[in-house]
This record gives structure tokens, C-alpha cells and sequence, in this order.
């Protein structure tokens, strides 16, 4: 599984879960960085684990279920 496009995936997600919460609001109620999760979804920079498992829990899921969405969201890309 390739995981390069995950920061497409999260701005995706992030649009459709929250779309009335903006990038900068997203990154201060979660403790991460607005920059670093800028950078991850223009796909500058690779996600840590760490970033994941804040962002899932963001989304009130585990880290294995995120990453479930995103395997989908991936195969679904190359269709």
C-alpha cells in the first residue's frame, strides 16, 4: 500500500467530515501544527504516526480504521 497521497486523502476526509471547520481551526482543536498539516496535504511533507493518531482522533476512530478509509479511498482513486 502506498501511503504518498495520504495528505490528499486527509484534506478529503477533513472537507467531508468537517466542512464548515477550516484548516487552521482543524490543526488548533487537534494539537497539531496548521503548517505541518498544510504541508502533509499539499503533499510536501510525509505524515508521522504520531500526526495520524491525532487525526483519527479527531474523528472519534481508531488509527487501523483511518487507515481502512484511506486503503479505500486509495483503490478507489486508480479505478
Amino acid at each position: 500500500m502506498q501511503y504518498k497521497n495520504f495528505g490528499k486523502f486527509l484534506r478529503y476526509k477533513r472537507k467531508k467530515d468537517m466542512p464548515l471547520k477550516s484548516l487552521n481551526n482543524f490543526a488548533f482543536d487537534n494539537n497539531i501544527e496548521p503548517a505541518l498539516l498544510s504541508r502533509v496535504e499539499n503533499l510536501k511533507q510525509d505524515i508521522k504516526l504520531s500526526v495520524i493518531e491525532k487525526v483519527a482522533s479527531a474523528f472519534n476512530i481508531k488509527v487501523s480504521e483511518l487507515m481502512k478509509e484511506y486503503e479505500d479511498y486509495y483503490i478507489n482513486s486508480l479505478k
